[in-house]
């Protein structure tokens, strides 16, 4: 069997279809359907049922998957550590922050890229509750992710540090000049992120606590809209500090003083707990814990 058969092979088990993976994998559908048969003759067995213009995976197909993704992960483990030279090359999945992506990130995937030409950054937003099992799997190699502290025995964690959620809204907002608590809140317009995210879970569980019902008028997974939203004197956006910078020097938002419960987040950079850290992970987290914005504990 080949690394090829076997990233065909898994292609098909996330599309459930011979032709759309064949078309998302730039091959011929022939060239597709033979991979599998050459990989079906030499294990023995079938991987997929095709019934009609439809598929389904077999019991055998299904238990190959997860050694499937160990393959190709090594595969890549191999490809970026096993060198002579300083600079690692090959492909490196990356699960980054939507919250990171808009404030640090793009001056630390600059520096890497500079300096690790040979490296191929593929970047998935991720969300709080997939990040164990996408790095269990093999999905991701390495997380550079904004959230509560993220504890769960599969994940080591290579770096942390503390960060925090403000208020933000345009200097006009009569709030502004005020010192704020859960109770000020009842009936402010809130700007919040969508509901999948752990920074509005924090704030609705804090409201919830003091018997506030919150008065939401937007949610978006999108900090850019929350901002431009509040910009223009349209609510007030719960949103992490590190995505409102530009914004505060330029005087379009304010943060407003706020005097309840704490929010804890950190950005933290992680790894599955067995995972090696090979070259080119080392050298992302190098750049990322000394970035000149970036220091804190560890």
């Amino acid at each position: 069997m080949t690394i090829t058969q076997l990233s065909t092979f898994l292609k098909i088990s996330e599309m459930k279809s011979f032709s759309a993976a064949a078309s998302s994998l730039g091959y011929a559908q022939s060239t597709v359907t033979t991979q599998i048969k050459q990989l079906e003759d030499e294990l023995g067995c079938v991987l997929f049922e095709r019934l009609g213009k439809t598929i389904s995976i077999t019991s055998s197909g299904d238990r190959l998957i997860a050694y499937a993704e160990k393959m190709l992960q090594l595969e890549r483990e191999i490809r970026l550590d096993v060198t002579d030279e300083n600079n690692p090359a090959g492909v490196l999945k990356l699960g980054v922050s939507e919250s990171l992506c808009v404030s640090r990130f793009p001056r630390i995937l600059m520096e890497y890229t500079k300096n690790n030409p040979r490296t191929e950054i593929r970047i998935q937003f991720v969300t709080h509750d997939d990040i164990p099992e996408l790095l269990q799997k093999g999905e991701l190699d390495m997380v550079y992710t904004l959230n509560p502290l993220i504890e769960d025995e599969r994940v080591k964690i290579l770096h942390k540090k503390r960060e925090s959620l403000g208020f933000y809204a345009s200097p006009t907002n009569p709030v502004v000049d005020k010192t704020i608590r859960e109770k000020d809140l009842k009936n402010v317009p809130l700007l919040l992120t969508g509901h999948n995210c752990n920074f509005r879970h924090m704030l609705i569980s804090d409201l919830d606590r003091h018997e506030i019902s919150p008065n939401i008028v937007l949610e978006t997974s999108s900090k850019e809209i929350l901002k431009q939203f509040a910009i223009n004197g349209l609510g007030v956006a719960f949103i992490p500090d590190i995505t409102s910078e530009n914004e505060i020097k330029t005087g379009k938002l304010k943060r407003l003083t706020w005097k309840g419960e704490d929010f804890p987040i950190y950005s933290q950079v992680l790894i599955h707990k067995d995972k090696k850290q090979n070259k080119a992970i080392k050298a992302l987290a190098e750049i990322i814990m000394r970035d000149k914005e970036n220091y804190g504990e560890k």
